[in-house]
């Protein structure tokens, strides 16, 4: 039994050759720095960082530099479906680099310079879960 649950996490989450974790969605991650404290969940409030690029680099947006982190509720549907996914488990101070495919980026407007059939790569700091009483 307890072989069989290693077989299906392994399954379920893969690691890819170059250091990316791919979970069932599609969406690869991979964290770039560890942060502290308690992990996220769905529900929680955030305050993230987020810098979104072309797999070229070129940048598309990012607050990163502004000092105004954006504020998230994990699962809410308020951003992309990878980023609700990506933001699952993370801690504060934590950064990620997701790889998301075009149908973990769909929403209902495009900006006019994001293509819809895109992969975007997503860097995401975790910059605060905000306390649920607040």
């Amino acid at each position: 039994m307890k072989l069989t649950r290693i077989i299906i996490l392994f399954l379920a989450v893969s690691s890819c050759a170059t250091g990316y974790i791919k979970t069932e969605t599609g969406l690869k991650y991979t964290i770039l720095k560890k942060g502290k404290g308690e992990k996220t969940e769905i529900g929680d409030e955030i305050l993230l960082y987020e810098t979104t690029s072309y797999r070229n680099g070129t940048v598309l947006y990012s607050n990163e530099n502004s000092g105004s982190p954006i504020k998230v509720k994990i699962g809410a549907g308020q951003v992309t479906a990878a980023v609700d996914e990506g933001l699952q488990g993370m801690r504060t101070g934590e950064v990620r680099q997701l790889i998301a495919t075009p149908n973990l980026v769909k929403r209902t407007f495009y900006p006019e310079n994001t293509s819809p059939d895109s992969t975007l790569v997503i860097k995401m700091i975790l910059h605060k879960i905000i306390p649920s009483d607040q």
